[in-house]
C-alpha cells in the first residue's frame, strides 16, 4: 500500500465478538453492562467509605482507594465503547479516537502497575519496619508516591502515543478485538516488527521493574513473617498483605500473559478473553477481595449494613 493509501484511512472497524451475535450478543451486552455498573458501584463504595471513616485512615486504606480510582477511569475508558461494539456486533472508530483509546488505557495501566509496587513498598515498610513506619510513610510522602505513580504512567506511555501517530497502515483497517489495545494495531502496521519491539522495550519500565520490585519486598515480607515465633502472628501479619499478593497476582498474571508472551503462542480468541478477564472481570474482584479479606474494612461494612437494618 502506498503512501497515498495509508493517509487515506480515517476510521478503523473493530470487530469485537463475531461469533457472538442475535440474542447471544444482548445478553452479553446485558451481562457487561452489569458487570460494569456494579465495578463501579463497589469501587465508589470503597473511595466512600475510605474517605468518611476515620478507622480507614491509614496509608494501606489510602492506596487501596486510589486503586479504586484508578480501575474507575480504567473501566469507563474501555467498557462504554466496548458495549457500543457488542450491540452493534462491530463499529467503527476514528484512527485518532482508536490512537486517544490507546494511549489513556496503556497510561492508567502503567499508573496501576506502579501504584501496585507503592502498595508492595507500603506492606514492606509496615511488616520490616513497624517502628519507623508512620515516622516514613507520612501524609506528605503518601501523596508524593500517588503523584508519581500518574506522572509515571503518562509520561511512560507518551512514547507509545507518539510511536502510533507516525504509524503508516498497510492491508487491512479492521482491529479483531473489542477495543483498541496495542497488540492487534501489530496486524494493522506496515512495520510489524518496529511496534512489536517497542511493546517489549515499553513491557519493562511498565510491567517487569515493577514487578520485579513487588517479588523483592514480598521476599523481605515473607523472611521477616518466617522469623515471627508465634503461629498467630505469622498468620496476623500474613493476613495484612494478603489481599494485595492476590491482587498482584491476579493483575501481573493477566498483563504478562497479554503482553509479554509471543502473540504466536495463543489464537486471538484467547488473547480476547484474556483480556476481557483483565480489563472487566479483575477490577470488580479487586474491591472484593479487599473487602473480604480485611477485617477493618469487614468491620466497617457490617457496621453499616446493620445501622441500615435498624433503621
Amino acid at each position: 500500500m502506498d503512501k497515498g493509501n495509508v493517509s487515506s484511512i480515517t476510521e478503523l472497524l473493530i470487530l469485537g465478538f463475531p461469533d457472538v451475535t442475535g440474542y447471544k450478543a444482548v445478553t452479553f451486552f446485558i451481562v457487561i453492562l452489569i458487570l460494569y455498573i456494579l465495578t463501579l458501584l463497589i469501587n465508589m463504595m470503597v473511595i466512600v467509605l475510605v474517605s468518611i471513616r476515620t478507622q480507614l485512615h491509614s496509608p494501606m486504606y489510602f492506596f487501596l482507594q486510589q486503586l479504586s480510582i484508578i480501575e474507575s477511569v480504567f473501566l469507563t475508558v474501555i467498557v462504554p465503547n466496548m458495549l457500543h461494539v457488542v450491540w452493534l456486533e462491530g463499529a467503527t472508530i476514528s484512527v485518532t479516537g482508536c490512537i486517544t483509546q490507546t494511549y489513556v488505557y496503556c497510561a492508567v495501566g502503567c499508573t496501576e502497575c506502579h501504584l501496585l509496587t507503592v502498595m508492595a513498598f507500603d506492606r514492606y515498610l509496615a511488616i520490616c519496619n513497624p517502628l519507623r513506619y508512620n515516622t516514613i510513610m507520612d501524609t506528605r510522602l503518601q501523596r508524593l508516591l500517588v503523584i508519581y505513580c500518574w506522572v509515571c504512567g503518562f509520561l511512560l506511555t507518551q512514547v507509545t502515543l507518539n510511536f502510533l501517530c507516525q504509524l503508516e497502515f498497510c492491508g487491512s483497517h479492521v482491529i479483531d478485538h473489542f477495543f483498541c489495545d496495542l497488540v492487534p494495531f501489530v496486524e494493522l502496521t506496515c512495520d510489524k516488527l518496529a511496534l512489536q519491539l517497542e511493546i517489549l522495550i515499553l513491557s519493562f519500565p511498565i510491567i517487569v521493574i515493577p514487578f520485579f520490585l513487588v517479588i523483592v519486598s514480598y521476599i523481605y515480607v515473607f523472611v521477616t513473617i518466617f522469623g515471627i515465633s508465634s503461629a498467630t502472628g505469622r498468620k496476623k501479619t500474613f493476613s495484612t498483605c494478603s489481599s494485595h499478593l492476590t491482587v498482584v497476582t491476579l493483575y501481573y498474571g493477566t498483563l504478562i500473559t497479554i503482553y509479554m508472551v509471543p502473540a504466536d503462542g495463543y489464537t486471538l480468541t484467547i488473547n480476547k478473553s484474556i483480556a476481557f478477564l483483565y480489563i472487566v472481570v479483575t477490577p470488580l474482584f479487586n474491591p472484593i477481595i479487599y473487602c473480604l479479606r480485611n477485617q477493618e474494612m469487614r468491620a466497617v461494612l457490617e457496621k453499616l449494613f446493620s445501622r441500615r437494618r435498624k433503621n
